[in-house]
């Protein structure tokens, strides 16, 4: 059977990723106006995909694997989703316009270390990672959430941040 729950949960995600996307989009084409560089986009399909299957698999197992409702479970999922999210639109309002889904950099301009940048390196993708796991584990996705987390650890240890840290003069090269 199918909770209303849930497909309200995943409704309200995609409902907020939604927004994000118009965001960063719009972003985006500013910063490239600005003279900014985009780095990394070999591996940008990659993570859309993954974020694509976390919200697939975040509504089709539970059906298929026939999982029950479990209130407190959920209410803890939705709880910790809701801090993740939170954190990110904490991050895009102090990166302000330089915020994207993409990396993109300005050359010369100096890193954001207000906001949450006081507490974190890297404090959005903190928020991607309580979210990949939360979301699916809120509505028993229980395979999704061990299949996307590691494909996400991947993505942002091996991919997303070292290009960021290069694209931004913190270490390395970018890719």
């Amino acid at each position: 059977m199918v909770s209303v729950a849930n497909l309200a949960l995943a409704g309200a995600v995609v409902a907020v990723r939604l927004i994000e996307l118009l965001v960063a989009h719009r972003n985006a084409l500013r910063v490239l106006a600005q003279g900014g560089v985009e780095h990394g986009r070999r591996h940008y399909p990659w993570m859309v995909t993954l974020h694509a299957g976390l919200l697939l698999g975040s509504v089709v197992e539970p059906i298929v694997a026939a999982r029950p409702f479990d209130a407190a479970r959920f209410a803890a999922g939705v709880a910790a989703v809701g801090a993740a999210t939170a954190l990110r639109w904490w991050v895009m309002a102090t990166l302000g316009q330089r915020w994207t889904t993409r990396v993109i950099v300005v050359p010369g301009l100096p890193l954001v270390t207000g906001g949450p940048f006081v507490y974190l390196k890297h404090p959005n993708y903190l928020a991607v990672v309580v979210e990949v796991a939360a979301l699916p584990l809120a509505v028993g996705a229980w395979a999704t959430a061990v299949v996307c987390s590691v494909l996400n650890g991947v993505l942002l240890l091996a991919l997303r941040i070292p290009c960021e840290e290069a694209a931004l003069g913190v270490r390395g090269r970018a890719t």
